[in-house]
């Protein structure tokens, strides 16, 4: 009789401390649902590698990086991933002929993107510089790379 008594308890026990979990997972979902989102934090300092194609299939990264390693000293794989290697390379060829006076720093931002549209101009780029990589910067930057 002890047993079943003791059973109940823990039975009991076992039912409460779950019901007042599931009330404060509850309440947290609908603080946290109030609350404004927040979006985590990429920091490339974690060692993963950003990689900005900008619209290449893999075949065509692989021509810009041949490229590369031709002409401008890109000395990784040639892995149809156009990282920070790739990018400090196509940077040197920017900063050379194309206004690029930033850092060769392997990250694409505005001034490389603008450098690029400059370069993109002889590829059929008609656009804005404007740093921005949308649409007819990647069609250009494709024809770049079906055709170097």
């Amino acid at each position: 009789m002890r047993s079943n008594v003791m059973a109940r308890t823990l039975v009991s026990l076992a039912a409460a401390v779950g019901i007042a979990a599931g009330g404060l997972a509850t309440a947290g979902t609908s603080q946290a649902a109030s609350a404004p989102a927040a979006h985590p934090v990429v920091s490339l300092q974690s060692g993963v590698l950003a990689t900005h194609n900008f619209g290449l299939s893999s075949a065509q990264a692989k021509n810009v990086q041949r490229w590369l390693q031709t002409y401008w000293g890109y000395t990784d794989s040639i892995d149809g991933q156009l990282g920070t290697n790739s990018w400090k390379a196509f940077q040197r060829c920017l900063k050379q002929y194309w206004g690029y006076t930033g850092a060769i720093d392997g990250d694409p931002g505005v001034n490389t993107v603008k450098a690029l549209q400059r370069l993109l101009q002889n590829w059929g780029y008609t656009g804005a510089i404007d740093g921005d990589p949308g649409s007819g910067t990647q069609a250009a930057f494709k024809n770049f790379a079906n055709n170097i």
